[in-house]
């Protein structure tokens, strides 16, 4: 009894100490350390399987293959996704919002273009994150969160088909179904550096997917292959009788590419480069596609809006872009005007923003937004007839980081749209392929062929993908030099490779020369003039414009600097800035003809 007491008491004299207390806190700090740390991985854990671009997750098999002797399933074994406007019999398409969803029955049929691959072999594994109610460009949901981007993770992945575009990158399935209605396939396709296609306005079914705006929808998917690509829209697109191989001609868009902060060695040299190593590439031609716009599409002189804010030579693209939405929130309210109304649903701030400007429109010349895009059509279909590829940057700008809360600017959208209207008001196909990077962010271009020309379009990025591929390989390299301690002379023997390269009018070829004797010896005036001949030769006048400040603030007696600047800014519809140059020429050179024509030309373009 008493050893009992004197235990007891040793108990309580134990228990009672600070030293005992100290070693029981920090125990069990310990174990919620370890518990939240435990939590944190498997949270981290499951960030990387899905990359938050699933809404939820399901399997609908293929349909049974025939027995033998019949043919293999095009799309046997291969598994993909579908946003969250594709209805699947018994499941609640929920259009990216809660709201949505929660006022909708399950559906009673499975969109047409999903049983059209299951039937093909295809197994669909689940529903994807897109921007509420198929509108904006960043790929950000305010209520299922942001999918990150396999690429960057720092930023968006772009939007309105986010989830779809994130799944196909992080190779969680071979092909993903998105919507595009004014770029929700093509942008997220360029920003997670995938490719991404956009089909003929009405070359694949929309029965069973939700619109937002019913004469600028498509269905569109994405894929990290041509081949893949390729396959998905030979099961989706119209039959069709076996066509000969084409000969294909490419058309630059010089103008567009002006829209761009991506270098044109990184552009449009890649694609000059691979052409010239495959057969049945006719030599491309350069073209301003808002000049061809302005003549051929009368029904938008109307649109245009005088501006100083409007880039310069692309007013018509602007005007077009800007038909594009009016267009969309015309049937947008005519969709779905009544819904909003009545169930007053939770949105984003941006995309509460496009809504009720949609909702809250009123519209006078309806008939006048469908007759621009009849006669955008017929300029396309004219213009690109049956071998034609009109070549355009897909976006203009590299894709903003996540932690940015500013919202996109005006110019922003002036410049992604201006882009991205030219296949939706014309209906064309179109096609975003990747090229690598650029100061660390995916870049990409697009081919838009005729309407109607999709397989075409298909067949010519399967055909050039691997020599483009290479080409991005050697462009993301300097050039190889002649010698490698840097020295004067070797710039200028880059110099005269450059010239010679000019003189067989390979533009490309030149200013790549001069690029890399620049980076020798940048305080080299003629290197500066010579590349701005080039990029004149490309169409590419701002790069021509910032060349000739450079070799003029180097020499200022540069006759030829001041007269190819003058040349730039002409074509950039600087006439007060043009007039300055050639009279800056005159003076150095007093009896130069060409200043002077020039000087008098401008003098009555700029009254």
């Amino acid at each position: 009894m008493l050893e009992t007491s004197k235990s007891l008491r040793l108990g309580r004299i134990n228990v009672s100490n600070t030293k005992f207390w100290i070693v029981i806190g920090i125990s069990v700090a310990g174990i919620i350390i370890l518990s939240e740390t435990r939590r944190r991985k498997r949270a981290k854990t499951e960030v990387r399987e899905d990359f938050g671009a699933f809404i939820e997750r399901f399997e609908l098999l293929p349909s049974p293959q025939q027995p033998l002797p019949a043919a293999r399933q095009l799309l046997s074994g291969l598994t993909f996704a579908i946003s969250d406007n594709f209805d699947v019999k018994g499941y609640v398409s929920g259009f990216g919002n809660p709201d949505w969803k929660r006022s909708h029955e399950p559906s009673v049929r499975t969109a047409a273009v999903v049983s059209c691959l299951q039937k093909n072999g295809a197994t669909c594994v689940g529903r994807t994150v897109m921007d509420e109610l198929a509108f904006g460009i960043r790929g950000e949901n305010m209520h299922y969160g942001r999918p990150t981007n396999p690429e960057v993770p720092s930023q968006v992945p772009g939007g309105s088909s986010s989830g779809s575009a994130v799944v196909v990158a992080a190779g969680l399935v071979d092909f993903a179904l998105g919507t595009d209605t004014i770029g929700c396939v093509r942008t997220p396709a360029s920003f997670c550096g995938v490719l991404g296609f956009r089909p003929s306005h009405g070359a694949v079914s929309t029965v069973g997917v939700i619109p937002n705006s019913q004469s600028l929808d498509t269905v569109g998917w994405f894929a990290r292959d041509p081949s893949t690509l390729r396959h998905v829209g030979h099961v989706l697109l119209p039959m069709s009788a076996l066509e000969p191989r084409r000969a294909r001609h490419f058309i630059f868009a010089d103008d567009c590419f002006q829209l761009s902060n991506i270098p044109k060695q990184k552009s449009m040299y890649v694609l000059s480069q691979a052409m010239e190593n495959l057969s049945g590439y006719q030599t491309p031609q350069h073209l301003n596609i808002d000049q061809h716009i302005a003549s051929s599409v009368p029904s938008l002189k109307g649109f245009r809006e005088p501006s100083p804010n409007v880039q310069h030579g692309t007013s018509n693209l602007k005007a077009l872009a800007s038909v594009m939405v009016l267009l969309q929130r015309y049937e947008f309210k005519t969709n779905h005007e009544e819904w909003v109304k009545t169930v007053k649903p939770k949105l984003g701030p941006d995309i509460s923003a496009q809504v009720l400007a949609a909702v809250n429109s009123t519209h006078d010349n309806i008939k006048t937004f469908y007759k621009v895009r009849t006669e955008m059509r017929a300029a396309l279909n004219s213009l690109l007839k049956d071998d034609g590829i009109l070549v355009i940057p897909t976006i203009s700008d590299s894709p903003r980081k996540v932690n940015s809360n500013k919202t996109l600017s005006t110019e922003f959208h002036d410049r992604a749209f201006a882009l991205l209207s030219i296949a939706n008001m014309s209906g064309c196909c179109q096609v975003t392929v990747p090229l690598g990077k650029h100061d660390g962010s995916p870049i990409s271009v697009s081919f838009i062929a005729s309407h109607g020309a999709d397989k075409f379009l298909l067949d010519t990025v399967l055909d050039m993908y691997s020599s483009l591929q290479e080409q991005v390989s050697v462009v993301s390299h300097s050039l190889p030099l002649p010698d490698s301690d840097g020295s004067i002379d070797t710039s200028e023997l880059l110099k005269e490779k450059g010239n010679a390269a000019f003189k067989g009018k390979q533009w490309n070829k030149a200013v790549n020369y001069y690029c890399e004797a620049i980076k020798l010896n940048g305080n080299n005036a003629t290197y500066y003039c010579n590349r701005a001949a080039a990029y004149l030769e490309l169409g590419c006048f701002q790069q021509a414009e910032a060349d000739c400040t450079r070799a003029i603030l180097l020499d200022k007696k540069n006759v030829k600097a001041y007269l190819r600047r003058g040349t730039a800014r002409e074509m950039l519809f600087c006439y007060k800035e043009a007039i300055q140059d050639f009279k800056h020429a005159l003076v150095l050179e007093p009896q130069n003809k060409a200043a002077k024509l020039a000087e008098e030309r401008l003098k009555k373009l700029a009254v």
